[in-house]
């Protein structure tokens, strides 16, 4: 096995979690590397944090694949005195790559909500908004447990699959309301409200619930209970899968690079105070 280069990689992810996928406003893609510098050790992390840009240092890692982007909006500079232009320094100074699939990953099959309704527990997954491209592909996932559960013992199992955050799992609905057909969408999903009502499911596991949306659709469905993960832990199974997708797809064209999922948490909060035990006013 010889050792690819950064176009070879990139080339790979781009079969892999294709850029014309993405959604128009995303920017996917590489954002720093030269294509020509060999890659021999890759790192997997949902954002690419200082943090994260400090363990790929750390570790001499040639490439960081991350989930967000790390330059989501146009800037006209990316000097070192800013927290995303100091990342692009250190990464460039330290020899390191950074590529970012992001949406292209939500569509992909399997992608971010394939990973999140594989380890909660969900079979027989659908998109839930196809793409009008590929009907396969689109965005979030509909499925089925095997064994239908009460919404409390439900939302225990998603909280047991994901990492610990300091937020932990929300809920919205009875606790004994029984669940077997689920929605998911890894990250931030209450735009896509309206395709959970069409689904017609007992629950819908997303992150980054607001209030007035959130509201909304208890109304408009009160039989579709919500519930709330972290983004961060939503969208980390998925960095286990693509590193093996990425090792396997390079193994076929002859080369070998070694993977490496990053288990620094980049969920911003640090702790919770428990409230009350809440009663409901309805």
């Amino acid at each position: 096995m010889s050792t690819p280069s950064l176009a070879q990689v990139v080339a790979v992810l781009e079969h892999l979690y294709p850029s014309g996928t993405a959604e128009g406003w995303d920017r996917p893609g590489l954002v720093c590397g030269d294509p020509d510098a060999p890659v021999e050790r890759v790192l997997l992390a949902v954002d690419p944090t200082d943090e994260v840009v400090t363990e790929a240092l750390g570790g001499s890692y040639d490439l960081v694949v991350a989930h967000h982007p790390l330059l989501l909006r146009g800037v006209s500079s990316v000097a070192a005195t800013t927290p995303k232009g100091r990342a692009v320094h250190r990464l460039v100074r330290g020899g390191a790559a950074l590529l970012t699939a992001h949406t292209n990953a939500d569509s992909a099959r399997p992608g971010v909500s394939d990973a999140l309704a594989r380890v909660i527990g969900l079979v027989d997954l659908e998109p839930l908004v196809p793409s009008p491209a590929d009907p396969a592909l689109g965005l979030g996932r509909t499925g089925r447990l095997e064994r239908p559960l009460p919404l409390r013992a439900f939302a225990e199992q998603v909280a047991a699959a994901l990492p610990g955050t300091a937020g932990g799992v929300r809920v919205a609905g009875d606790p004994e309301a029984r669940v077997e057909r689920v929605a998911v969408c890894g990250g931030a999903g209450d735009s896509l409200f309206e395709h959970v009502r069409a689904a017609g499911v007992d629950a819908y596991v997303t992150a980054d619930l607001r209030h007035h949306p959130a509201q909304e659709a208890r109304e408009l469905d009160p039989g579709a209970a919500l519930v709330e993960v972290s983004h961060w832990a939503s969208e980390w199974p998925w960095l286990h899968g693509a590193a093996e997708r990425l090792v396997a797809a390079l193994a076929e064209q002859g080369h070998a690079v070694t993977t490496s999922v990053s288990t620094l948490r980049s969920d911003p909060w640090s702790f919770h105070v428990p409230s009350p035990t809440p009663t409901t006013t309805r």
